[in-house]
């Protein structure tokens, strides 16, 4: 009789397996909450102690580490030594494993854990019997994943479970156990220093999905997340070709702005940089505001909403040759219309509140730079330092520009009016340049509208520029040994201006 050892934490689906293995007449041992879980369901089971003939001890640290487990796991069937040796000490087979392990990670996330819990969910025997399992993948079928137990099982009545998927399975097993002991040394480091960066960081790598190409069609591509699916990573394709890379670089900066807002808000990202936002009364206000504020640039844009898009506001999306909408979710009727254009990509984030909470890893050659998002203090206290007071509708706008300029390449200059983006300047090298092209986009929008500053300026030549076009309120860090200049000019030029003492530079 062949013998399946099912020993799991994660219940899901385990019965229904076990009855396959039954029905294949596999002899099934079993081990505490696993074995009661069976039997209750009226599956006959061994218990593990009547395999090792040696109790569970030191209050279960100890059940499955003995030879009569691990020799019936290891033993190779094609050489004759351990068919042999087996025999000798009474050593029979095992064929099949389905174990998943204490729920390490899941403790530790609980905000109120102590070390002691934590290191009492480390999983040893499970890590240990998977590992032999999946060494001897040839000769045993392992699994790890509840995910798998209905394609194998059709495969196990088939017959035909392959060298190939044997060998995937104990593929699957290695990396789990490799995240496993990831997520401890972390923990662990972490236990060690103050520092939210210990000497050593792990990192496991899971592909999510191929890419349609790079940042070019001449480079290949691929999505991993890092760590499993956390943050914009636990997205929904409702529609549209793949994504490409520019279309995830794109998406995440649409995301991150989008949750930023309470109002409903919409922003049309080009190049990772808004070319156009909005906060509205209505969803479909807000998007036709971010659109008229560059209708050229929103060509072939990335559009970000954070309200389920509805009918008419789908109507209105239609109308634009959009490569990505993103937004928490879709009515029908949204979907109804934007699935009869055959090229644009429809995305659900709709955990739009864990976007942007994770630390940035940014990988430069040879290495990761890793640090925190830019999420302190928004939104932040405005200290206006001119002798033009700042009005309530200024300070409305100069906040939501403050925002804007976050996600905006640095050196970096937004230009609002009414909580609509109408000019910005990107990537510049100079910022007296940035002011220039957000100026000029603006037009003559920018008479009495705000400017936004991702930095300090470092002369008052900004503000000459700004008065000219008609600039009337001002949002900047500080910080330059200048500001007292262009605080002067400032004042000269009756414009106000607001100090938050808080930098966002993006690289």
């Amino acid at each position: 009789m062949k013998r399946a050892l099912l020993s799991v934490s994660n219940k899901e689906g385990i019965i229904n397996f076990a009855k396959t293995l039954k029905s294949l007449k596999y002899e099934i041992i079993s081990t505490g909450g696993t074995a009661k879980t069976l039997i209750d369901a009226g599956i006959e089971v061994t218990p593990i102690d009547q395999i090792t003939g040696f109790p569970e001890c030191l209050d279960g640290r100890v059940k499955t580490l003995h030879p009569k487990i691990h020799g019936g796991l290891l033993a190779r069937r094609d050489l004759e030594t351990h068919i042999q040796t087996c025999k000798d000490l009474n050593i029979g087979f095992i064929d099949v494993v389905a174990v998943n392990l204490y729920p390490f990670q899941e403790t530790i996330q609980k905000p109120d854990v102590v070390l002691a819990e934590a290191i009492e969910q480390i999983d040893i025997g499970g890590p240990s019997m998977l590992r032999s399992a999946a060494k001897n993948h040839q000769s045993v079928t392992v699994l790890v994943d509840p995910d798998d137990y209905t394609w194998v099982a059709k495969k196990m009545i088939q017959d035909t479970l392959s060298e190939n998927e044997k060998q995937a399975l104990a593929a699957k097993v290695f990396a789990h156990t490799a995240t496993y002991d990831m997520a401890i040394a972390n923990y662990l480091f972490q236990q060690q220093e103050e520092s939210p960066y210990p000497k050593q960081k792990l990192l496991l790598l899971n592909k999510n999905s191929d890419l349609r190409y790079g940042e070019n069609p001449h480079q290949s591509a691929a999505f991993y997340t890092v760590n499993g699916k956390k943050g914009v990573c636990q997205y929904t394709q409702h529609h549209g070709k793949a994504l490409s890379y520019n279309n995830m670089l794109d998406f995440e900066a649409a995301a991150l702005i989008i949750k930023e807002f309470n109002e409903p808000a919409a922003v049309v990202i080009k190049h990772s940089n808004p070319c156009g936002a909005a906060q509205a009364t209505t969803l479909v206000e807000a998007y036709k505001k971010a659109l008229a504020g560059d209708p050229i640039a929103a060509f072939g844009g990335i559009i970000g909403l954070n309200r389920e898009v509805d009918k008419v506001t789908a109507s209105e999306i239609s109308k634009l040759f959009a490569e990505v909408v993103v937004a928490p979710s879709y009515s029908q009727a949204a979907l109804d219309i934007l699935q009869k254009k055959a090229n644009i990509r429809l995305i659900s984030v709709p955990k739009l509140e864990q976007v942007g909470n994770y630390p940035i890893h940014k990988w430069i050659d040879g290495g990761f730079l890793i640090q925190d998002p830019d999420t302190q203090d928004q939104p932040p206290s405005i200290n206006c330092v001119t002798q033009t007071p700042l009005s309530k509708q200024d300070e409305e706008d100069l906040l939501f520009a403050n925002i804007l300029v976050k996600y905006v390449k640095s050196n970096a200059i937004v230009i609002v009016k009414n909580k609509q983006l109408l000019g910005v300047g990107a990537g510049q090298m100079s910022r007296v340049k940035a002011c220039e092209i957000a100026l000029e986009a603006a037009g003559e929008k920018a008479k009495g509208a705000v400017l936004g500053s991702d930095a300090f300026f470092p002369f008052s030549d900004s503000i000459d520029l700004a008065a000219k076009a008609g600039i009337k309120a001002i949002i900047q860090p500080g910080g330059s040994k200048k500001d007292q200049d262009v605080i002067a000019t400032c004042d000269q030029e009756n414009i106000a201006m607001g100090m938050t003492n808080m930098r966002h530079f993006r690289h």
